[in-house]
């Protein structure tokens, strides 16, 4: 098993927030979008919203979800299932891990 890629610190996210993490880093074929929620847990989406080509990174997090800024659909951090139209399919969570202040993705592994 991989020790997976060091792409942060838990400090570089604001909480409530998100920063998006280049694919040329993480070897996928979206960005993806490290997400800290209100309560400091770290999640890991593909960046790009499935509705519109905007960045999940630059959403709203809260209670274990973020909206798109553009149109607000809105997607579980945990799952990346849509919670709220008018995106219709679900964003691709990856696997992230915080250890001792810094943050580890598991590009293409399931949380």
């Amino acid at each position: 098993m991989s020790d997976g890629i060091r792409v942060a610190s838990l400090d570089d996210i604001p909480q409530g927030e998100g920063i998006a993490i280049d694919k040329a880093i993480t070897g996928t074929e979206d960005d993806i979008a490290l997400l800290r929620d209100t309560d400091d847990t770290v999640y890991a989406l593909n960046d790009t919203c499935t509705h519109e080509t905007a960045s999940l990174a630059q959403g709203w997090v809260e209670e274990g979800f973020v909206e798109c800024p553009l149109h607000s659909s809105k997607f579980c951090l945990r799952s990346g299932e849509v919670q709220g139209l008018p995106a219709t399919r679900n964003a691709c969570p990856h696997r992230v891990e915080v250890r001792d202040g810094e943050v580890y993705l598991f590009p293409g592994e399931a949380p």
